[in-house]
């Protein structure tokens, strides 16, 4: 099978890509011109550049392919895309490579970040049929195209599906991007660590797991799929990095220790994903990113 890739050259991308070529499917890949590449070199057979909205790579990036996997966003930082840029690229950039790519199957990475607003008569227990209420517009463009997604089926039949990883964690190619580095920066220069709240976290692993079921299984026509494995708060996460840095740390614990609303996790499961990695597979995580930091003379 071949897979056309967006975004092949970042932290998800790369790993889609390495366990693509592993698992014996080809790879197109979508990267920007000021892209990394050396990484996926050895899993990715054909390269094309362009940015995602650029409708004259699409040509090149869609030809053989067997299915799409869209994973690129463009990231507005610091005020430096306007809003307006930032539509045009994300939303519009991305319902033109669903035209493009017809009638291949689309599988779309969305984020559990729709969610915001959650229904109290769902118990705190969320499934995939809950409806989407974003916070933001990184949110709003990704529901906005699961809409999408869900109007091209109705009418052609179309198969897509919607993965919905929450934050994912792992070594990224850009070190100092992955989560917990600077929570082990912090740690290790013993300064006291306040930052309150947490999040829901799911390991790397498990997003290319299901999302590549997901590629390879196109028979099922519409997939939406949650992806959450564990509740932790910022502190906890500080805690682990002491413990593994051998340090003495000033951590504020005062938030609270469980989340208001879980997710579900039987339809990630039944795609390949385990979510059973819980406060440890954070701790296996902190540890590998310590020795790559130490590696790398960050820490």
């Amino acid at each position: 099978m071949r897979i056309a890739l967006t975004g092949a050259s970042g932290f998800i991308g790369s790993e889609i890509a390495k366990t693509a070529h592993a698992k014996g499917h080809s790879v197109s890949a979508l990267v920007r011109e000021t892209s990394r590449r050396d990484h996926i070199e050895p899993f990715v057979d054909r390269f094309v550049v362009g940015e995602q909205d650029n409708a004259t790579a699409w040509g090149e990036l869609l030809e053989g392919a067997d299915v799409v996997v869209h994973n690129s966003t463009a990231w507005s930082w610091k005020g430096e895309m306007s809003p307006e840029a930032y539509v045009q690229s994300n939303l519009v950039g991305s319902l033109g490579l669903l035209r493009a790519s017809a009638p291949r199957p689309f599988v779309f990475m969305s984020t559990i970040g729709v969610h915001h607003d959650m229904r109290e008569r769902w118990g705190g227990k969320i499934d995939e049929d809950h409806p989407t209420r974003p916070p933001n517009a990184y949110g709003a463009y990704k529901a906005a195209v699961e809409a999408f997604l869900w109007s091209e089926h109705a009418q052609t039949g179309r198969p897509f599906c919607a993965i919905r990883p929450c934050g994912v964690y792992g070594i990224d190619p850009k070190l100092e991007r992955s989560i917990g580095y600077p929570i082990v920066k912090k740690i290790a220069a013993g300064q006291k660590f306040t930052r309150a709240g947490g999040g829901k976290f799911v390991h790397v692993d498990d997003v290319v797991a299901a999302t590549l079921r997901a590629a390879e299984e196109t028979e099922s026509a519409e997939r939406v799929v949650n992806l959450v494995d564990c509740y932790a708060r910022w502190a906890d996460w500080a805690q682990i990095a002491a413990e593994i840095l051998g340090v003495e740390a000033e951590i504020d614990f005062s938030s609270p220790a469980q989340p208001k609303n879980q997710f579900l996790d039987d339809v990630g499961r039944s795609m390949g994903a385990k979510l059973d990695r819980g406060l440890d597979g954070i701790r296996t995580h902190l540890r590998e990113l310590s020795d790559a930091m130490r590696t790398s003379g960050e820490l």
